[in-house]
């Protein structure tokens, strides 16, 4: 039976009509209009669907939408502001880190973690902060290069 849920999504407050088992991945996706976030393996292997909430990376697939009241989420569209990219977007439109463009949501919020929880991490630092989640488009070099690029411009 469908109930109204009010959560906190990319700094607005929106009251949703879902299903208690819904999943926080479909409850963006098909009740808040948000499809940045994408369904890849409905498993939490992919980390396509990555969102943060509370400012921490989680497979949204994987999350239920009940345990998200009163939690701060973020996804994708709300990394811009007043109309501008992200520096964290920008340097991957910079670095031709987009490819297919499928992962690269999943990708740019486990970035946006890792930068805030460490503004200047080394390669290796990178590859491990954006280790769940898989591109198969690229061989990850640019991936890295556009975090790297942007954790320097800061």
């Amino acid at each position: 039976m469908k109930q109204v849920i009010e959560l906190e999504i990319n700094g607005e407050m929106q009251e949703l009509m879902v299903e208690p088992y819904d999943s926080l991945l479909r409850t963006l996706r098909e009740y808040a209009g948000l499809t940045g976030s994408k369904r890849g393996c409905d498993s939490g292997g992919c980390g396509c669907c990555t969102v943060l909430v509370d400012g921490k990376a989680v497979y949204s697939c994987m999350t239920m939408v009940m345990s998200t009241q009163g939690k701060k989420i973020t996804t994708v569209e709300g990394l811009a502001t007043d109309g501008r990219l992200d520096p964290l977007q920008q340097s991957f439109i910079d670095a031709g880190a987009v490819q297919c463009g499928y992962c690269t949501c999943g990708i740019l919020m486990a970035s946006k973690q890792l930068l805030q929880d460490n503004p200047h991490p080394g390669d290796e630092e990178i590859r491990k902060g954006i280790s769940g989640n898989l591109c198969r488009c690229t061989g990850y070099q640019k991936i890295v290069d556009a975090i790297r690029h942007a954790a320097e411009s800061r």
